[in-house]
């Protein structure tokens, strides 16, 4: 369920990993289930305490699962990126041409969140990466036990750089930590310059903003200086992108970065020392 919209609270469709199963790690969670129905009260104001303990406890259960993400990955010195946007903002094609102008740099892997279809993986598979597709029926963002089960299907010998192209959308994905070490997040010229603005806790916790579809911006009568101003008032901290992905502008200066931020990992991976 998530913690702002409650999706998923009712029953709806399962969540569905598909990929190949390569079974050569020993990464896997206990499933715990919370049970929402139990201990029914009739008091004033129960419905809301309830509900209230019930996301407490799904996002702690989330953080803990994140942790074993986070030391699994680190162990074997992967960089992990959480991508986010609202749908339509460029995230699939910005990680195909990563991936293709990355070339042997770094071995990379995808794992793609929609509510439904495979149409994102199958547009991925050309670039020649490993995708793993996960469909969460009527849950509108990743948590972090989806990507658990998700890596039962990657092959992560050798493996540099893992890309997790979060559900299209700029709220719920913004509580869950996933156990990535950057969280990226894709504002698309056609997205307007406010959307810093409208949604702080998305843009806040970006360690990377990237400005998208950047060769649309003059059609789209596009101010560079107001949204990086209002990048910088949310969050001031994000390294700051523009990039074409299909032009490929950006993309040298984007992949150089994460050559860098791998080589951090890199240097505290226990495996690698």
């Amino acid at each position: 369920m998530c913690e702002d919209c409650g999706c998923g609270l009712s029953a709806g469709a399962p969540v569905t990993v598909s990929g190949h199963d390569h079974g050569d790690h020993d990464h896997h969670h206990d499933h715990e289930h919370d049970d929402p129905h139990s201990h029914h009260s009739h008091e004033p104001g129960a419905e809301e305490r309830q509900t209230l303990e019930l996301r407490h406890a799904i996002l702690e259960k989330n953080d803990r699962l994140a942790e074993r993400n986070r030391g699994f990955f680190r162990a074997r010195g992967v960089l992990v990126l959480n991508v986010l946007s609202s749908p339509g903002s460029g995230k699939t094609t910005l990680i195909r041409e990563t991936i293709r102008r990355l070339g042997p740099r770094l071995k990379t892997a995808v794992i793609v969140g929609d509510l439904a279809t495979d149409n994102d993986a199958r547009r991925l598979r050309d670039s020649g990466a490993p995708v793993v597709q996960i469909n969460t029926g009527t849950v509108c963002h990743l948590e972090a036990d989806m990507v658990a089960r998700a890596l039962k299907q990657l092959d992560m010998t050798g493996l540099d750089l893992l890309i997790i192209e979060n559900v299209g959308n700029l709220v719920c994905p913004a509580s869950y930590d996933l156990g990535e070490d950057l969280r990226v997040v894709l504002l698309s010229v056609t997205d307007g310059e406010d959307k810093p603005l409208k949604y702080p806790p998305m843009f806040h916790r970006a360690s990377a903003v990237i400005i998208s579809k950047i060769d649309l911006a003059q059609a789209c009568d596009f101010n560079r200086a107001e949204v990086t101003a209002n990048i910088r008032h949310i969050a001031h901290h994000a390294q700051l992108f523009e990039i074409s992905a299909k032009a490929g502008t950006g993309l040298d200066a984007w992949c150089d970065y994460l050559v860098q931020q791998h080589k951090a990992v890199k240097r505290r991976d226990p495996l690698g020392a």
